[in-house]
Formats: structure tokens, sequence, C-alpha cells
């Protein structure tokens, strides 16, 4: 039997446990015949509605978190594409039959993503299972004891919840200060000696996926010369941050100084030895003779710069690839390459989160930037910068921090 004979609504209907969908808005595209029968719902009473107008708190408990608990659940799965199953939860019913009275129940709640063929999230798959009668069962059986026991669970249950949450308001925290970190080190230079250049930091959809990713212009010592960098760190956070903001000033200096770019990440690979924190980080730099119209490179492992001449022709600078910073343990010199551009012609450095997908080969992810830049090459660099995030970016849900240098040259 193929995919074509099987009725998947039908399947949907039939499934013996409590499953439901809802749209991003959380409004109820559907609901399984198991799910309203365990609910007491008919489907016109839920299908269409908002899941908190079908099912809101019991305003007669105070306490009552099931609410708060289930929409922070589902913002998570539309925030990181990810499957969240949640701990117990008390989420009392209003009876169907007697408006008024709430219900005690107990669910033990599990949502899903649902994507489209872009990746992004246009369902939740909200499934649910019933544990009510059997911790009422066995504080029946088992009389005081085990109602006490049931009790503490619920008890403990609830103090898990309130620490993940308090440990979610610690890692926000901790997201804010990384930026602002992140925001005093880098630099926003739009001009870089006679040429325009668009910079653009996106930090990733998690409290703790930021600050990885950073980038450098700078004004080359000697002739009419710039030099544009980007580099990766592993890791995420402060920590990451910290790391980042060393390596940046340090290759910063070093290109100041240095005779080409592959003698810059010499320096920086070494240095990147004595930095804990900075194994396995990648870098490229590109140093830009506006005279002779030539770009000298070297990578450390970082995916190629992006160079499309006048004519929409695409130039991937791959020719001077080598290990990230640290990987050896006895450092080798660099290679490093050239390549000519006419006036006109567009540069663009980026770090792998704008090109990088679960599940595709990177190979479709830097078609996907060529094809962009091409199309948006005569723009302003800074709407060309705009543009391509705005098409390459996972709407809401980037799982990487992403950073994106364009300099016209």
């Amino acid at each position: 039997m193929n995919d074509s004979a099987i009725d998947y609504a039908a399947v949907f209907q039939s499934l013996p446990g409590m499953v439901a969908l809802l749209t991003p808005a959380l409004v109820y595209a559907d609901a399984n015949e198991e799910f309203l029968r365990m609910a007491g719902r008919r489907r016109e009473q839920v299908v269409g509605r908002h899941l908190f107008e079908v099912f809101p708190d019991n305003p007669q408990d105070p306490a009552a978190s099931g609410m708060r608990n289930l929409e922070a659940s589902l913002r998570r799965v539309l925030a990181t594409g990810e499957r969240d199953a949640m701990a117990l939860q008390r989420y009392d019913v209003e009876s169907p039959d007697r408006p008024g009275e709430w219900e005690e129940r107990y669910w033990s709640p599990v949502n899903a993503p649902v994507r489209d063929g872009d990746g992004s999230v246009v369902l939740l798959v909200h499934r649910v299972e019933e544990v009510t009668e059997l911790i009422r069962a066995r504080g029946g059986r088992a009389g005081g004891r085990d109602r006490v026991l049931e009790a503490e669970l619920y008890t403990r249950a609830r103090e898990l919840q309130e620490l993940n949450e308090n440990l979610r308001l610690a890692h926000t925290r901790e997201r804010e200060v990384a930026l602002a970190l992140q925001k005093a080190m880098l630099p926003a230079r739009r001009q870089v000696g006679r040429h325009q250049a668009a910079v653009r930091y996106r930090p990733a959809a998690g409290a703790l996926n930021v600050c990885g990713d950073w980038y450098d212009l700078v004004d080359l010592v000697g002739g009419n010369r710039i030099g544009v960098s980007v580099g990766d760190v592993v890791g995420h956070g402060l920590a990451a941050a910290g790391v980042m903001g060393q390596l940046r000033s340090a290759l910063s200096a070093a290109s100041r100084v240095a005779v080409g770019p592959a003698q810059a990440l010499d320096v920086l690979g070494r240095y990147a030895h004595v930095v804990d924190g900075a194994e396995s980080a990648t870098a490229v730099t590109t140093f830009i003779d506006c005279d002779d119209h030539t770009i000298t490179y070297s990578s450390a492992g970082h995916p190629p710069p992006v160079l499309v001449h006048p004519d929409g022709h695409v130039e991937f600078l791959d020719r001077a690839t080598d290990p990230p910073l640290d990987a050896r343990p006895d450092p080798r010199p660099r290679p490093q390459a050239s390549t000519a551009y006419a006036p006109g012609a567009l540069l663009a450095l980026y770090t792998d989160g704008l090109v990088e997908r679960r599940r595709e080969d990177i190979d479709t992810g830097l078609a996907r930037l060529a094809d962009s830049l091409t199309r948006h090459r005569h723009a302003d660099p800074e709407e060309l910068a705009d543009a391509v995030l705005l098409e390459l970016l996972p709407h809401g849900r980037a799982t990487d921090d992403t950073a994106l240098v364009v300099v016209r040259l």
C-alpha cells in the first residue's frame, strides 16, 4: 500500500488517543473522536474556536496554572520547531451539562510541530493522555496513604514546572545580557573606505542561542585596502560572547599588520590556542585592494564568501580553505588565494546559520544564497541585506544565530 491509498483523515479520527490540531494562533483546526469524547465536547464546540475559549482555567481555583503552562509549551514548539513533553497537569474542565461546575481532571500532554515544505510550523499536534481515573482509582483502592502520595506527586510536578519557568526566565535574562554585550563589541560601521557596507546580526530563537557569531570591517595599512571578516564560535550565551569578542579583536589587530589574510589567520589560530572556548571556532577573512580590484582571502573552516560580479556571475571564494582555528596540535601556515573583480561587484560574508538547515545538504543553502544575492544585486547594500535575511532565515524559529556582511565594491 502506498501513501496515496491511505485515508489519513480517517486514520486521524480513528486514533485511540486524544489528538487535536491547532493553528499557530492556537485555534482548533481539528480534533479526533477520542479527543471530543474524553473532553465531553461536540465538534462544533471545538473546531474553529480558540483553545482557551474552549478550555479556560477554573476561575474558582486561584492557583490554577494549566492554561499558562500549556500556552508556554505551545509557544516553545512554535519558536523552536521542536517537540515538547509537559509534566503532569491538573487542568479542571467545566461540565458541558452543568455550566459553572468544574471537574477535577489530570492530563499528560505532548505538543509537536507540523512543518510545510519550507520548514515553517503551520500546525501544532496536541496529544493528551488523561490520567484522572488512574489517580482516582489508586486513591479509592488504597485509601489515605496513596491519596497523600498522589497529592505529593502533583505538588512535585507543580514545583518542577515552577523551577523550569524560573530557569527559562534566567536564560532569557542571560540572552538579554549577551545581546547587549555583543552589540557593544560588534562594529556598526556602514562605510569602509569609499565603499558602502551593510552588517546584520540575527540571534536564534532559543533563550541561549546567541552570541557565537561575529563580523569585522577594518581599513588596512598601506594603500587603498580594506579587510572584511566573519567568524563563528562554538557554543552560546555569555561564554561564547566573551570568546567572540576576544577573537574579533585579535583578528582586527592582526589584519592591520599582516601581509595577507593567511598570516592574519595564522596569528588568530595561535591566539585561539590559549583562549578557553575558542576550540574549533571558524573564521574567514578577505583583504580587498580597491586600486588593483583584487580580493585575497583565507578561510579557517568557514563557509566561503560569495562574490557576485556585475553581470550576475557568482563566484564562491573556496580555493583557500583550511581546518578551523586551533584544530591542529602543530599549526602550519594557512593557504590564501586571490580573485579579481570589476567595480560594482558585490561581496557577501556570512555565518552558517544563514545557509545550513537540518536534513538538507549545505550546497542547497549555498545555491539559495547565490540566487538571492544575484536577484537583488542592484539594490542598496542595506536593502539587499534585509531582502536576503527575509528570504533565507526560517521565520521565527531559527536555531542558530546569523551574521551577514554585504560590501559594494
